[in-house]
Order: C-alpha cells, then sequence, then structure tokens
C-alpha cells in the first residue's frame, strides 16, 4: 500500500514534497514550500531545511540543532490553519500551520506558528515566525 505523503496531501511523497526536497521541482507556492519543510523534519533533511530558509536568516540556524530536534520528534501530522498570498505570482506569503509530535518523552506536542515566506528568482525561502 502507497501512503500519503508526511505533509498530509493526497499525493505520495514521490509525488509531493520529494521532488521539491531534492529540488528537482520548485516549490510552486508558499504553502507547498512549507509542506516540503514539514516533510522534511520528518525525513531529517536538514541541509534542506537551511538551504530553504531565506539568507538573511540562516545564521539563526545550525544543521546540528536542526536535526537533533528532527531526530528526538516524532512527527504525527501537519495542519494548515491558513495561507494569505503565497500564491504562484506572489512574491511573499504566509502560512498558519499547527505541526503534531511526540517529543523525547512521547508527549503530544502541538507547534503552532504564523510563517512568512518570500520568493526570490522564483523560489519562496522561510523568512521568520509572527
Amino acid at each position: 500500500m502507497i501512503s500519503k505523503c508526511f505533509c498530509g496531501s493526497n499525493d505520495t511523497f514521490e509525488q509531493c514534497c520529494k521532488p521539491i526536497i531534492d529540488r528537482i521541482e520548485p516549490a510552486p507556492t508558499a504553502q507547498a514550500l512549507m509542506r516540503s519543510r514539514y516533510s522534511a523534519y520528518v525525513i531529517i533533511a536538514s541541509q534542506y531545511l537551511i538551504d530553504s530558509t531565506h539568507i538573511s536568516q540562516r545564521a539563526n540556524y545550525s544543521k546540528a540543532d536542526i536535526e537533533a530536534w528532527a531526530k528526538e520528534s516524532h512527527w504525527q501530522k501537519l495542519e494548515i490553519i491558513d495561507c494569505k498570498k503565497g500564491l504562484l505570482n506572489d512574491s511573499i506569503g504566509e502560512v498558519e500551520f499547527k505541526a503534531y509530535y511526540k517529543d523525547s518523552k512521547n508527549i503530544l506536542q502541538i507547534h503552532h506558528e504564523k510563517s512568512v515566506f518570500k520568493k526570490e528568482s522564483g523560489d519562496w525561502f522561510y523568512v521568520t515566525s509572527v
């Protein structure tokens, strides 16, 4: 049985987030980038998480910290709450989401965030949370 993508779409990982994480296809929208970043945490694709962060913010993140958090978290599901802009012809967008995961003590946690994204030269980047 083929399972749905980690991000919760109805497509498989190979059809949905993997081509974006592998840089075969760019994320067409801010939401697609958000979904791919969630899937990247699930598969611990730390370099992609750094590369998909806006250059102005990369110094705030370390590969080791990303990997540690991703490894100690057991990702359950992604819930998209709201999207503002962030479509194909936009240059900015916001995605509000909840990421459900179990921490190292097996306690369910909910990471609720509103993320800001920016598109430059055709590629979407995560900028910050508000």
